[in-house]
């Protein structure tokens, strides 16, 4: 996927990382909305076009899987970021690459690349 002009749902609990994530997106060219809670998240995908999404997985105690649904009814690709390693995700998103954290600038690109 071209980052330049993408517009990117970031969801994202931890301010910090999410701030950095979307310097880097920036950097690349990419629109990002940083959500930080899972409803905030869900009315983003009901009012807004997305490109693809970057999802963390663990979300103040909750899963970001409602979330995922919703993009992958879409049509919107997207990944997981989590920083519990190779996360097992319930087998309808067994397929779904997922970003560990902490990672790289060339990480998130090459990980945005593979979904697109």
């Amino acid at each position: 996927m071209k980052m330049n002009g993408a517009r990117i749902l970031v969801l994202e609990d931890e301010p910090i990382i999410g701030f950095a994530l979307e310097d880097i997106l920036a950097a690349e060219g990419a629109h990002s909305f940083l959500a930080t809670t899972l409803d905030e998240a869900e009315t983003a995908v009901a009012g807004q076009a997305f490109d693809c999404g970057i999802l963390d997985v663990n979300v103040h105690g909750g899963k970001s899987y409602g979330v995922a649904a919703r993009l992958r009814e879409g049509g919107i690709p997207f990944l997981f970021a989590t920083g519990y390693g190779d996360t097992a995700h319930p087998p309808e998103f067994a397929d779904v690459p997922t970003l560990s954290k902490p990672y790289s600038p060339g990480q998130v690109r090459r990980a945005i690349d593979a979904i697109a």
